[in-house]
């Protein structure tokens, strides 16, 4: 059974451990290598134990400790051409043995489990996300998305369990103290998702079989975690599904451990 745990998920830092205890997997490293680690040691784990760093895009809420984590470690980083390229200032000299270009539409397999690669529309070259698979179940993460987009649809379909973004209220957005190029590139193509679209995103889910649905990379400055919860929960209760007893919903903290960056 896959199992996982957000390290920390929000507009300033995001990680994911995915592991079927078996193998165990980063999806992002946007956070000081320090904390990853003490995440990593209430599991129970050490860097060591990581099979691979899988990142989605360049921006340095996803690799700040990429580079570091793979260095110290000898970890293998799995990442576009596109965000190496991007991303090459933060994430330093690697061992070339350890790096490892992914394609969309492409499988990485560790043990049993398997990492699937598809196409996620962001503003950073290259952007993509991952599921996960052990042959019974299946877990999907798709954040930092302009819209939702065919690929995503495709790709989480069949997904127990999904991480999605629920970055903005686009009131809150409008409202708030992001200067207005800003503003317009959140709420463009390239942008995040806002609460609203993430509702719709989980219905179009529901009614495929996904059960269980967490709300990630929520703004520090344009949204509040019950105003997500709500926007989603209502979305799904007007499709007939009802949280807690049809689907579970949740909001990820900003950080697992507090006070520990």
């Amino acid at each position: 059974m896959i199992k996982f745990q957000s390290f920390l998920s929000s507009s300033s830092g995001n990680s994911t451990f995915v592991t079927d205890d078996e193998s165990c997997l980063l999806i992002d490293c946007g956070a000081a290598g320090s904390y990853i680690e003490k995440c990593l040691s209430r599991l129970g784990k050490t860097g060591k134990d990581l099979s691979g760093i899988f990142l989605t895009h360049a921006h340095s809420d996803h690799i700040a400790a990429a580079g570091i984590l793979s260095r110290k470690f000898d970890l293998p980083l799995y990442a576009t051409e596109g965000t190496y390229a991007r991303g090459a200032r933060q994430i330093g000299n690697i061992r070339d043995e350890n790096r490892h270009i992914v394609e969309p539409g492409t499988d990485i397999t560790f043990g049993a489990l398997t990492v699937h690669v598809f196409s996620i529309p962001h503003d950073a070259e290259g952007s993509v996300s991952y599921t996960v698979s052990d042959g019974e179940s299946k877990f999907g993460i798709a954040t930092d998305s302009g819209y939702v987009s065919n690929e995503i649809i495709e790709n989480l379909t069949g997904c127990e369990t999904v991480i999605v973004e629920s970055n903005h209220d686009v009131e809150m957005l409008w409202q708030g103290p992001y200067p207005y190029p800003l503003k317009r590139r959140i709420l463009g193509d390239g942008g995040h998702l806002s609460n609203a679209l993430c509702g719709e995103l989980c219905v179009t889910l529901a009614k495929s079989g996904t059960k269980a649905f967490w709300l990630g990379h929520l703004s520090e400055h344009n949204n509040l975690p019950e105003l997500a919860y709500t926007c989603v929960r209502d979305a799904l209760k007007e499709n007939g599904f009802s949280v807690g007893a049809d689907v579970a919903l949740n909001v990820i903290p900003k950080y697992w451990i507090e006070g520990a960056l």
